[in-house]
């Protein structure tokens, strides 16, 4: 039985920590973006140029994934007949009737094999790669993502991890396909969100969407069974109107918990 550990950081942790040199950055713009990103309803008919959205989408491109398998799609909605289709499959609600841009981000937890072995090989050609960075991507995930043949690896993987958590803190999940799209959904979502902030720093504006047909979107998009709809997102510049109110939001004692 292989012993999930990848990195023994006890040295690390005796030695005396400094912190590293940073950029500077201005944190008044990163909140000034943070505070003005709302969800809009209306667009104008300004349009959004490619090298914003390419900007943003690379951005997106750059948010925290577990184990770094980036199991995304982003898929960039151009061409008319699509659009008109994608409307529909949004159930026609004006932020994507309106919208100059759509994109579609896509959970991609049947990919995790092929990325792993990019990895690898990733790794593999870097001479500075710490060999148990290698080993990880060799054995431990290919233990935690790998379900088997329908889910056949279930009830082994949960006994496995049942009896190691008696002894010590063990990762108890993914250990089936619900697992699986809960992992990958949660790395889209970052990147979901990255983009929307990229695109509000460039000066548009977006709306996450998940009232939609997802059987529609899958198929218009050509994605196999395994592949999950994240959300789409509409993008443009807010037209008057098109921002439903004030944002509010409940009291933060009910969601920040001090323990």
């Amino acid at each position: 039985m292989v012993k999930v550990k990848m990195f023994d950081a006890s040295d690390a942790l005796k030695a005396r920590k400094v912190a590293v040199e940073m950029p500077p950055i201005n944190s008044k713009e990163f909140y000034d973006v943070v505070d003005s990103r709302r969800s809009v309803r209306i667009y104008a008919d300004d349009p959004v140029p490619e090298e914003v959205m390419r900007r943003a989408m690379e951005a997106a491109l750059k948010a925290p994934t577990s184990s770094n398998l980036q199991v995304w799609e982003i898929h960039w909605v151009r061409s008319d007949d699509k659009k008109k289709a994608l409307i529909k499959a949004c159930l026609g609600q004006p932020a994507a009737a309106t919208a100059q841009e759509l994109v579609v981000f896509v959970a991609r937890p049947d990919l995790w094999k092929r990325n792993n072995g990019w990895m690898i090989r990733h790794l593999e050609s870097n001479s500075e790669a710490p060999g148990k960075a290698i080993q990880y991507f060799k054995k431990i995930t290919k233990i935690v993502y790998n379900q088997g043949p329908l889910g056949v690896f279930r009830p082994f993987k949960w006994l496995w991890f049942t009896v190691r958590g008696f002894r010590k803190p063990t990762p108890r999940e993914p250990i089936h396909k619900g697992h699986m799209d809960t992992w990958a959904h949660k790395t889209t979502a970052l990147a979901a969100q990255t983009f929307m902030l990229a695109v509000r720093a460039e000066g548009f504006d977006s709306c996450p969407m998940e009232g939609l047909d997802s059987k529609r979107v899958k198929r218009l998009l050509g994605l196999p069974r395994g592949a999950g709809i994240n959300m789409a997102i509409s993008v443009g510049k807010r037209a008057e109107g098109g921002v439903y109110g004030p944002r509010f939001r409940f009291d933060a004692k009910h969601f920040i918990i001090e323990q």
